[in-house]
Order: C-alpha cells, then structure tokens, then sequence
C-alpha cells in the first residue's frame, strides 16, 4: 500500500481548524483523497476502476480489509492465489474461505494506485466488492455521508485537539477508540457505548444496512426476543451461505459518547461478533463523523434525520438548549454535485426534494445516462413507474450496454405485463455480463418467470460455479430444481438441487413446492403430496401450490380433495389452470 502514500503527495490541501491557543497553533489537516459518494438505498458507493473496468465499491468501515468478489476479480482479469487455510473471512453469521489478489492498475477517485491488494471471497455485494481499513485506515477518516462524501485526512501537531472542524461552535460528540496493531491489518473502529446503561463495544461499521446488537448483549441490557415490544422481521444474511433470524427491539436510551437516544429501536440477532454491537448506515447517514486514528477519538454531529427508528421533531443539547440543524453547506453548482446531493435525500426519504435535486443533474448534463437512470430509480421508489419507464428507456439509449440499466428495465417491464420487452433486455444483460457475474442469479430468475428454463438453467450455473459460499446459494439451487422440474428432465439432479436448497433453509415453502413437481414429474405421488402438504401449511395463499396439489390429488384418486383445492385455487388466481396447462399438467 506504499503506492497509495506517494499517490497523495500531490493531491494534497490544507484546512485550519477552527481552533484557537498557542498550544494548537500548529495543528492542520491535509485533505489527502475527496471521494465522492453516491448512495443507493442503504449503500454509500465509490467509483473505481480496474484498467479500463468500471467499478463500484460499498464504503465499508466494518471490513478490515477491502474486498472482491470472486465474479468481480474474474471479470476485471484479475488472478488470485488461495490464503493460508486457517485464514478465514468473518461475519455477522459465518465464515468462507478466500483468496488473495494483487490490482496494478487500480485506481480511485482518479487516482492511481500502482499496487492494492484485495480479498476475493464471500457474499456477493451488488458491487464489485468493500472498501475496507487497509485503505480506509491508511490515515484519518471523516465520513460525511449527509453531504456525500468520505474524506481521508492527515492530521499533524492537533495532539488532543477536537477535530469536529465543521461544527463551528455547534455541540459534538466524543468516542474514545480502542488501540489497534500496525501493519496492513487495519482494526475496526470500536468504540464503547451506553445502552440502558450498560457498557457496550460498538463497531462502526458503515457496511451494516442497519444498527444491530448480538442477542448476549441485548440479554445484558435487559432485552430478549420475548420482551415486550419486540418484532420479527424475519431473517438476515451476511457472509457466507447461513441466514439468522432477527428482531426489532425497543431499549431505554443508548448514550453516545453524550448523545443521547431515548427509547431507541433497532435489531437484535444472534450473530458472530467481536465486540457487542455495530452500529450500521443508518446513524452514518445522519452523522458527520471524523475518525482520527492518531489520537484513537471519534467526532461527530448530529445532522438531522431518523435515528435508531426515531425521527425527532428537534434536536438538543443535553442542558436542553435547542440545536440549529440548518445545513449550511453550499448549494451544488454542478450536476455531478445535484446528483450526490439528490442520493443523499431519497437515501432519507425526502423524495420530493430528492427528486428536484435528481431533476436540476439530469437537466445541466441531459446526455449524461447515469443521472437519467439515477432519477429513474429514484421515480420507482417514489410510486412513480411510467416516469420511471420513461427514464429508463432514455438511459437505455444513453447506455445501450449498460447491465444495471437493462436489468432494471426488465424487471419494471415484467412488472408492466410486457413478456417480451422484458425478454429483449434480459437476453442483452445477458449477452453483456461475464460469466460469474454476480447479476447472473438476477437473470436466470427473470429467465424462470419468462418461462424459459433452458437459459434459466446455464445461468443457474454459471452462478453456482462462481459463488461456492455465497448466501443466495439456496435461492439458486431451488431456482434451478424448479427449471429443470419444469423441463422434465435430469428430475434426479433437480431433487438433489431441491434438497440442498431445503438443507439450507429448512421449511421454505416455495422450496417445498418445487420439490414436490420434481416428485409429481416421477410419479411418487405420496411423496409429491407430503411436500404440497407442507408448502400449502406453510403459505396457504399459493395458488400454485393449491391447483399443483389438486392435480397429484387426482392421480392419487383423492377426487373430492382434488376439486376442493382446484376450486380454492382458482378462487385466488383464476388463471393458475392455464399456467399449470403452459407446463403440461392438467387436472
């Protein structure tokens, strides 16, 4: 990483801090690398590039080390050597095996690093990989996602100067940090917090969609799965191919280095964690935040918005006098400007302003196609999907070989009732995409509800080879047992897919229901029937499921059970008979 100190030599610009004394007369802060930021739902991403490949990274303060996926390496040409075998990936829920790769023509905001060294290995992101500590912790950082952007900074002569330059007289929060090694190994950024009192390690981590406590922790807060208040919102995912099951738990007040929440809300889970908390996205994207690996502090400000699952109608101090929040950065003068700002609203649900914001880029560069598709997503988030349409179709133009683009399209296309369309753009995404494309997974089920297996299946696979420990991996095996099910063929090959998927997720309807056509293709009937059985107990709404069990219920000579569950079927889908006809199954 030596390349990456000689790359800031001349980029670099000095900013006084807003401090006063002969003590810290000498104290300044070099702005080494400016990196824009573009949020996209719960994601802060940069813009890299791999030689002449595009890239995006997820900026994630929770990754030791930065990150590709093995379909994001094999696409950029980039060859990797397996790391020592006790050397394993960690996270929320599980571990994987990886590989190491060296960039030498890598670079980021412009800037050329002659060599970075990346893991390859883990979950695919829907980017090209994570931006972790090696670079992120290279000198301090100030994370500053309510304007765009994450600043890595050189502070020299500051000492134990406060190092919130920006809050110009406003109150700021202090953290003190743990001490990490030196080295390449860069350590998290842990701080100690108060929830209900009680003292908890908390990681930083802007990776994390959401703030989330382990179950132990929550426990010695006085909160359990079974408290009062508490919500399932069903299950998360992480690295590797193991999901868990989560809450949403209300807790008394967490104190943030004298930020204080009350009656906060946000998820527990029983999850693998060095330390008893990360806190996610969610606190970044209304904080400004300066981590100083120098003096091992964490500042930062409030900048409005919700917190924790709170939206305060104000904001104050903790003798209580009221806060101005009134964001005084300058307004953009360009639409590069408009558009990070426009990211940043709809990330908070101000739409409105999101979209004026979207609309002002979209108008100073009309030709530019990444605005036009940035608007488009932001109309479809906003209930708007024939403005969205028409946004997408002009960056199709704009960006005729453009995968996100085109797989956007297809899926609104779909959604719209227009098969073929949405077939156009799903064969183009194909055609554009390398093989272990991460996106892969997204085609071969846009595949399966066109109706055609066959290219369902190569993508399946093309999937499968390049993800061995990926969490959609059970997704992919029941999307490719259902293909090969609809096909009626290799059904033994499609019954092992069926069985890993439900190894994996033990109980999963829509995996049940494949299984039990694979079972009804071969003619074992009672064993069709068991798994329809499950499918229709575990979502008695499936009006596939329902006609699917009718027609193994007339085989098996069941023919007042098999009419009730047409009926009921047809109650629902009206029609689910002329689909079931489509693959050759007829009551």
């Amino acid at each position: 990483m030596r390349g990456l100190a000689k790359a800031w030599s001349g980029v670099l610009g000095l900013l006084g801090l807003m401090t006063a004394g002969p003590a810290v007369a000498a104290c300044t802060v070099a702005r080494a690398i400016d990196l824009p930021v573009t949020l996209v739902g719960e994601r802060a991403m940069v813009a890299a590039r791999f030689g002449p490949h595009d890239a995006r990274f997820i900026v994630d303060s929770g990754a030791f080390y930065s990150t590709l996926s093995q379909a994001s390496a094999a696409g950029f040409g980039l060859s990797s050597e397996p790391a020592p075998a006790w050397f394993r990936l960690r996270g929320i829920n599980g571990d994987a095996s990886v590989s190491i790769t060296k960039a030498k023509d890598f670079s980021l905001a412009g800037i050329r690093i002659p060599a970075a060294d990346f893991i390859v290995g883990g979950s695919d992101t829907g980017s090209a990989g994570l931006l972790g500590q090696n670079i992120l912790g290279l000198a301090d950082t100030e994370y500053d996602f309510p304007h765009g952007a994450v600043r890595l900074m050189r502070v020299e002569g500051c000492g134990k100067v406060a190092l919130a330059y920006w809050s110009a007289g406003r109150p700021f929060s202090t953290i003190p940090l743990e001490r990490g090694g030196d080295g390449p190994w860069k350590p998290h950024t842990i701080g100690t917090v108060l929830v209900n009192g009680v003292r908890m390690r908390a990681v930083f981590d802007s990776g994390a969609q959401s703030t989330m406590m382990t179950l132990a922790a929550a426990r010695r807060a006085g909160v359990t799965p079974a408290s009062p208040g508490v919500t399932s919102v069903g299950y998360d995912t992480g690295l590797g191919s193991k999901r868990i099951a989560a809450w949403i738990a209300p807790f008394d007040r967490i104190d943030l280095g004298g930020e204080i929440v009350s009656r906060p809300r946000f998820r527990i889970a029983d999850i693998q964690l060095d330390a008893d908390m990360l806190v996610g996205f969610d606190f970044f994207l209304t904080h400004r935040m300066f981590v100083s690996n120098a003096n091992h502090q964490l500042y930062m400000t409030y900048e409005g918005g919700p917190v924790f699952g709170l939206t305060p109608t104000g904001a104050r101090t903790g003798t209580g006098e009221k806060l101005d929040l009134t964001d005084r950065a300058a307004d953009p003068t360009d639409a590069e400007g408009f558009g990070r700002r426009g990211t940043v609203l709809m990330s908070k649900h101000r739409f409105a302003e999101g979209l004026a914001d979207l609309d002002r880029a979209v108008t100073m560069a009309p030709n530019e196609g990444r605005y036009v598709y940035l608007r488009a997503q932001a109309r479809l988030a906003n209930g708007q999907p024939a403005l969205a349409a028409a946004d997408l179709d002009r960056a199709a133009t704009l960006m005729p070989d453009d995968p996100d683009v085109r797989l956007s399209r297809a899926r609104l296309r779909f959604t719209n009732h227009d098969p073929d369309g949405a077939m156009d753009d799903v064969k183009a995404a194909d055609r554009i995409l390398p093989s272990g494309s991460d996106r892969r997974l997204l085609i071969a089920g846009l595949y399966d509800g066109l109706d055609r297996p066959e290219p369902a299946i190569a993508n399946y696979d093309a999937w499968l080879k390049m993800h061995g420990e990926d969490a959609d991996r059970a997704s992919a095996y029941n999307g490719r047992c259902w293909a090969r099910a609809l096909l009626n063929r290799d059904l033994d090959r499609a019954l092992s897919d069926c069985n890993t998927a439900l190894k994996l997720h033990p109980g999963d309807a829509s995996y049940l229901d494949s299984r039990a056509l694979v079972q009804l293709r071969r003619g074992r009937l009672d064993a069709a029937l068991a798994d329809y059985d499950a499918a229709v107990k575990a979502n008695p709404r499936s009006a596939w499921s329902l006609y699917a069990r009718a027609i193994a219920e007339k085989h098996a000579g069941r023919n007042d059970a098999a009419e009730t569950d047409r009926k009921a079927a047809l109650a629902i889908d009206p029609a689910v008979g002329k689909r079931a006809m489509l693959y050759g199954l007829e009551i």
